[in-house]
């Protein structure tokens, strides 16, 4: 490996590395992975690849085999490694929830005291209940998680949940949030000058990215006369080009907003006069 290169660790299967890997290859930067794959170096940009496990990305970064890591951030809090956090990353969003049998009823959170929890997370699962003024007993387990209540091992669970239909199918009903989480980017805490400004570049490009993501292009036609009510309705970035039509007296707007924006103001729009309203995605946006 060059010297010049900077380290990434990304977990090596599952959706956080998929949706990790989709990212870097919108940056445009080209590399091989999958399969048995656990190292790959890109041809385009100053960047190694390594594929580990995600329980062991923040300690590496920590101790500096890698620069950097994509990783959880509930990961990252169990853990409490001493590396910095330089990108909130938007994806793989999940939270860490505490869950009963589904056939109990549920009050609220003393109802965890002097319980046995059965998790992955015990550091956050007890930390939050000990904030809440609940001491329980943790039983730290791997994997499996759900089927501790039905087979004895635990009164209650503390996992990791997205849509809850892994609860659901094994009886049983989330009742707290204990931690809300999405993919990070963490570094190394001392990385070196010419390793920070890679890193700088690669920021770049995944802002460059998810500004693309977050906005949509917007065309539309408009009679001159209500070019002034219709561009008042268009949060976008500057004001929208204004281009005049074939047609005499009519006009095409061209404008880039938040694709919630526009949904919150298509109705305003059409009421203000716009028409042939086209709506495009955005592959990157550079301000």
């Amino acid at each position: 490996m060059s010297t010049n290169n900077i380290r990434i660790a990304v977990q090596k299967s599952g959706r956080l590395s998929d949706d990790s890997l989709k990212l870097f290859k919108e940056c445009g930067i080209k590399f091989e992975s999958g399969g048995s794959k656990l190292r790959s170096i890109s041809s385009n940009f100053p960047i190694e690849f390594l594929f580990l496990r995600d329980d062991d990305i923040p300690g590496y970064v920590e101790d500096g085999v890698a620069d950097l890591g994509v990783v959880g951030l509930n990961v990252l809090m169990e853990h409490t490694r001493k590396v910095d956090v330089v990108k909130e990353l938007g994806f793989s969003k999940c939270r860490l929830s505490l869950a009963i049998p589904r056939g109990e009823n549920y009050t609220d959170l003393k109802q965890f005291e002097g319980k046995s929890i059965a998790t992955s997370y015990p550091n956050l699962t007890s930390q939050f209940l000990l904030k809440n003024g609940v001491k329980a007993e943790m039983h730290e387990i791997s994997g499996s998680v759900e089927i501790a209540p039905s087979i004895g091992l635990a009164e209650g669970i503390c996992d990791i949940v997205s849509t809850g239909g892994t609860l659901l199918s094994n009886g049983l009903k989330e009742v707290a949030t204990v931690f809300q989480s999405q993919a990070v980017m963490i570094a190394n805490a001392t990385l070196s000058s010419e390793k920070q400004a890679i890193l700088d570049k690669l920021l770049f490009r995944i802002d460059s990215v998810q500004r693309g993501q977050n906005a949509k292009y917007v065309v539309l036609n408009v009679q001159e006369q209500n070019i002034d009510k219709v561009t008042a309705l268009l949060p976008g970035m500057k004001s929208p080009s204004v281009l005049p039509l074939a047609t005499k007296g009519w006009f095409s707007l061209h404008s880039v907003i938040e694709e919630n924006d526009f949904w919150n103001i298509i109705e305003n729009l059409r009421d203000a006069g716009a028409e042939g309203i086209l709506v495009l995605p955005i592959e990157k946006m550079i301000l």
